[in-house]
């Protein structure tokens, strides 16, 4: 315990000076007397529990007969309050970061200050995300509350190698960031890289929360590959920390950051290690080829369809019978672009709206576009089935990232016909390849070729079946067997 004032009326005088006199209302200087000596607390009201609170001051009020004249001594105070989580304070910047974080400040008469946890930040409970479901398996999830979602992973991994290694950023919004990670398991370069970008941020805040800290943390800029992995779900978390990843936790963030991350990470599922070994292993292939096919069928239809005289007789009923007036390559533009006007639209339309709209999009206008021949019946099959296979995506970011590129693809091969299709596939791969975010291949373990690690992302292999911790997390035991 510092003594960081003179007086209590320094005391006070300070916090007027950060928070002006009855310019906030929540902000809140409160003179009490402890055991007989009056106390100065400085809190937030509202980030507080104030039933425990007025429970701690009521068992204060009454004197205190042992040894009365030690009470002005701050190892005497600290030793006989009620209280378990308590903060030393040893500078007046921490202590007004601590205040604005939830807790609760005392100033004693001779100018000690110390702090008491009784943080009780607003909030919902935990529950099942909704982009994240399973069919069988936990429903809870992270929510925007940084002391329940630590809770929520130690639950899961009881082991004294958890750690949850602290930091704030930025200037004025002082965002909390826990840095997640098994010691002994995740690398000290990761770490060290993410606590020096931590370190290096110098904004005022991060009001996106884990998005903002995404673009601080690996300089994003325009790419439009997502380098990290977000979930909401705790056994997800536990599950890659176990492998020797890094989680990284915001307050206010139902989201979880976790990395280092290939393309092959955002490509699968929880429902997987829910069922047998076997169906996790065709459902991983659903999900792969559906990723694959939402990316190419679109272009490679429309390749097809129009250079139809490359197409083996077995092979030319595909392309429509009738291709309107309006060249295929706009409506296929127009029918996908639309697509994704529809989704964004859904996600702004209120509840009770969201079926009626669909339907009116799906019945009313498409069939309506095919009558007056806007559409024809093909385009929009396929851009249907396309936009079916994107939603197979588990990471949302990647879904959005493929539609962009299918569109690249579309528009080149409309441009330069074949030559176009297969520049963009070759261009897409050499993008993906000349990834490195943390110093990490993008397209492990596909490049470089490792072929035991290539075979645990096709295969769901059994639990009984030893796996090192993967490369890409260049853990310093790759050994997961006690």
């Amino acid at each position: 315990m510092a003594k960081l004032f003179t007086s209590l009326k320094d005391g006070e005088e300070w916090f007027q000076s950060k928070f002006g006199i009855n310019e906030t209302f929540d902000a809140t200087a409160k003179t009490v007397h402890l055991w007989g000596m009056p106390v100065l607390m400085f809190y937030i009201n509202g980030l507080i529990d104030g039933q425990t609170l007025t429970t701690l001051l009521a068992e204060m009020q009454e004197g205190f007969e042992k040894d009365d004249g030690h009470k002005d001594d701050p190892e005497w105070f600290l030793e006989y309050f009620p209280f378990y989580a308590l903060e030393d304070v040893d500078e007046k910047e921490k202590f007004l970061t601590m205040i604005l974080s939830g807790l609760v400040g005392f100033v004693l008469p001779n100018g000690f200050v110390f702090a008491a946890d009784l943080r009780s930040s607003p909030g919902r409970q935990p529950e099942e995300p909704d982009t994240e479901k399973v069919i069988r398996g936990a429903r809870d999830g992270f929510t925007e509350n940084i002391i329940v979602n630590t809770a929520l992973v130690r639950r899961r991994l009881k082991t004294e190698d958890l750690r949850f290694e602290m930091h704030q950023t930025t200037v004025n919004g002082k965002a909390d960031v826990a840095i997640t990670y098994m010691k002994g398991a995740a690398s000290e370069e990761h770490l060290d890289y993410i606590r020096k970008r931590l370190d290096d941020i110098k904004h005022d805040g991060l009001t996106m929360t884990d998005k903002s800290l995404e673009e601080f943390l690996f300089k994003q800029r325009f790419h439009p590959m997502p380098f990290v992995r977000f979930t909401e779900r705790p056994d997800i978390c536990a599950a890659y920390l176990l492998e020797g990843r890094i989680a990284i936790i915001v307050d206010t963030s139902p989201s979880v950051i976790l990395v280092p991350m290939s393309i092959f990470d955002h490509l699968q599922h929880a429902e997987e290690y829910r069922q047998a070994p076997f169906i996790g292993t065709f459902v991983r292939w659903l999900r792969l080829s559906g990723a694959a096919l939402s990316l190419f069928i679109l272009p490679f239809w429309y390749l097809l369809s129009t250079y139809q005289q490359y197409l083996p007789v077995s092979l030319s009923y595909i392309g429509p019978n009738d291709p309107g007036s309006i060249p295929l390559f706009v409506q296929l533009l127009m029918a996908d672009i639309g697509i994704e006007v529809l989704r964004m639209a859904a996600i702004h339309t209120p509840s009770p709206m969201t079926t009626a709209m669909g339907l009116v999009a799906a019945i009313v206008i498409g069939q309506v576009a095919i009558d007056v021949g806007l559409f024809t019946g093909e385009v929009i099959l396929y851009v249907a089935v396309s936009a079916i296979f994107t939603f197979a995506i588990p990471s949302f970011e990647l879904s959005i990232t493929t539609k962009v590129f299918r569109i690249f693809i579309l528009i080149l091969t409309g441009i330069l016909g074949p030559a176009g299709f297969f520049l963009g596939v070759v261009f897409l791969f050499y993008y993906l390849a000349s990834l490195r975010p943390m110093g990490t291949p993008y397209l492990w373990p596909a490049l470089p070729f490792f072929p035991q690690a290539m075979q645990r992302i096709l295969i769901r292999l059994p639990m009984t079946i030893d796996a090192p911790r993967p490369f890409i997390a260049d853990a310093p035991d790759r050994n997961r067997l006690s």
